[in-house]
C-alpha cells in the first residue's frame, strides 16, 4: 500500500544559538512555554478530531500539490498574523487542514491486517518521544542544540526533498529511508524548539506551538510508514 505522502516542512526552524550549560527559566521563558504547550494540546486535538472525521468519512486526500499549497499557504499566514489574535485561529486552520490529509492515510492503515495495531502503536511511540524529549530538553542532561539549528534546516529541507523524488518516481526504498531520516530530524527539531523556548531565543508562542506540531505530524506519520512497512504492508 503505497499512501505515504511527502511530509511537511518545518519552516520555522532559525539560526538562533542558546546559551550552552544549564537551561535558565525566566518569568517570560516560563509564561512562552506554558502558552505554548496549552496551544499545541488544543491544536493536536483538532487535528485529531478532523483526522478521525476524515477518516470515518473516507474523504478522499487532496493530493500533492493542494497538500503543500495548503499547508505552505497556512503557514505563511500564520507567520505573518503571528502577533495578532489572527493568528491563532491560523493556527488551527493550518492543524485541522494538516489533521484532514492524514485522514485518508490512516483510514487507508486501519483497512489493512493488524492496521489498527500499527495506528495505535504510531501514535503511542509518538507520544512517548515527544514526552521523553520534552524531558530532556528541560534536564540539565540535554546536548546544546542550539548550534545544531543550521544543520536540521539544511537536513529537513534535503529530506523533504527526497521524499518528493520518492513520491514521483515510486520509490519505496528511498521513501523508507526518508522515514527514518525524518523520525531523527524531527526528534531533534522537538528538541532543539523546546530549548529555544527555556533559554528565551523563542518569544512568540504561536511560531513555538506550529513548529512543535510540524515535529509531531512528521514524527507520526514517519512512524506510521516505517510500522506499516516492518508490518507487512503491500
Amino acid at each position: 500500500m503505497q499512501s505515504d505522502k511527502p511530509r511537511a516542512v518545518a519552516a520555522t526552524v532559525d539560526y538562533r544559538v542558546g546559551a550552552a550549560g544549564a537551561l535558565p527559566k525566566d518569568e517570560g521563558a516560563r509564561l512562552v512555554l506554558r502558552n505554548t504547550y496549552r496551544l499545541l494540546s488544543m491544536a493536536l486535538a483538532f487535528s485529531a478530531l478532523t483526522a478521525a472525521l476524515s477518516a470515518a468519512l473516507k474523504l478522499p486526500h487532496p493530493g500533492l500539490l493542494l497538500t503543500l499549497g495548503g499547508y505552505f499557504g497556512l503557514l505563511f499566514l500564520t507567520t505573518k498574523l503571528r502577533n495578532s489574535a489572527w493568528g491563532l485561529l491560523c493556527v488551527f486552520a493550518l492543524t485541522g487542514f494538516m489533521g484532514y490529509t492524514l485522514g485518508p492515510i490512516i483510514a487507508a492503515y486501519l483497512s489493512i491486517p493488524g492496521g489498527p495495531g500499527i495506528v495505535a502503536t504510531a501514535m503511542s511511540s509518538t507520544a512517548a518521544v515527544f514526552l521523553g524529549l520534552s524531558w530532556l530538553a528541560n534536564s540539565r542532561f540535554a546536548p546544546d542544540m542550539g548550534r545544531y539549528g543550521s544543520f536540521l534546516m539544511i537536513g529537513i529541507l534535503t529530506a523533504f526533498c527526497l521524499g518528493l523524488a520518492a513520491y514521483i518516481f515510486a520509490m519505496p526504498a528511498l521513501a523508507l529511508a526518508v522515514s527514518a531520516m525524518f523520525v531523527l530530524l524531527m526528534s531533534g527539531l522537538i528538541l532543539y524548539q523546546t530549548q529555544e523556548i527555556i533559554r528565551g531565543g523563542e518569544r512568540n508562542y504561536i511560531m513555538a506551538t506550529v513548529t512543535l506540531f510540524v515535529a509531531i505530524y512528521n514524527l507520526f506519520a514517519s512512524l506510521l510508514h516505517l510500522l506499516g512497512f516492518m508490518g507487512g504492508e503491500d
